[in-house]
């Protein structure tokens, strides 16, 4: 029974996928990075339940198979996998709840399994669940997965984050970057891994050169790209800072681009989504 209702929930997104939607390659691995912007009534027409369903239609035309989220709360998790109901998606939130802002990822389950999942804090005690270090004032975490591909057995690692935002957070995220870095390291080196996240940094930060030391930098790493390099809008429609990254190493990138149109006048969210076609190979750096 389960299969049949996977098989026709397969039927009616395909059906359901916009002729404009990106081609998705056989053999690509397609991953988004999309800061939701959580559900505040202070935003007034842009309080989550305005523009909820362009963002279902934002991420039906992107086709993703996985989608590393930020600031996501579990009503708007939970509204996406039933509208779209052939994403299942897994996380617990920065506190170590339900109730707060969740590193949540999505993934196609006709596509893709999840073989093994876990969190760790972006602090001196990575396991102690809304832990902070280094002078910021929230929480800041990883939500990984170790996922394999259905159709052929190909096995990463997905791992999902968002840094200090404060301009005088500099040096907690270059401490973040090191903590993730130093995982990332300890991973078997034979399984390729995809770091996504809303790093509230430019590439000029010490942040990005540690972590791109080790990982290629989805939006460097090919011409084939399209779309502003700007991530965050503040739902005006102008970025001015390219804050939000895919980044992988394992893997080649195939094309990457931003979403910058509006839909019916209005943005999904207050970041463009960054979605990369990463095809299993051998590492960039």
């Amino acid at each position: 029974m389960c299969f049949i209702r996977l098989l026709f929930a397969t039927l009616i997104a395909a059906i359901a996928l916009p002729a404009h939607a990106q081609s998705h390659a056989e053999g690509d691995l397609r991953v988004m990075a999309f800061n939701v912007r959580l559900p505040l009534t202070s935003d007034g027409p842009d309080y989550w339940p305005n523009r909820r369903d362009l963002f279902i239609e934002t991420l039906r035309t992107a086709d993703a198979d996985i989608i590393g989220t930020q600031e996501l709360h579990k009503i708007q998790g939970d509204y996406i996998v039933e509208q779209l109901p052939l994403y299942a998606w897994f996380g617990i939130d920065r506190r170590g709840g339900r109730d707060d802002e969740h590193m949540g990822i999505f993934y196609r389950r006709d596509r893709l399994r999840v073989v093994d999942l876990g969190n760790f804090w972006l602090s001196d005690t990575p396991h102690l669940p809304g832990s902070i270090s280094w002078g910021h004032p929230y929480p800041r975490m990883v939500t990984w997965g170790l996922v394999e591909r259905i159709a052929d057995g190909q096995r990463f690692y997905l791992l999902n984050t968002h840094f200090a935002y404060r301009s005088e957070d500099v040096e907690a995220r270059r401490r973040m970057a090191e903590a993730i870095a130093a995982h990332i390291k300890a991973l078997p080196a034979d399984v390729p891994v995809v770091l996504t996240g809303d790093f509230n940094a430019t590439p000029d930060e010490p942040a990005y050169a540690i972590l791109t030391a080790g990982l290629a930098d989805a939006w460097t790493a090919t011409e084939n790209r399209a779309g502003p390099d700007g991530t965050f809008h503040g739902f005006k429609g102008k970025a001015d800072r390219r804050i939000d990254w895919v980044l992988s190493r394992g893997f080649d990138t195939r094309r990457v681009w931003t979403t910058a149109e509006p839909l019916r006048g209005r943005y999904p969210s207050d970041h463009f989504p960054v979605v990369a076609d990463l095809r299993f190979g051998s590492p960039q750096r």
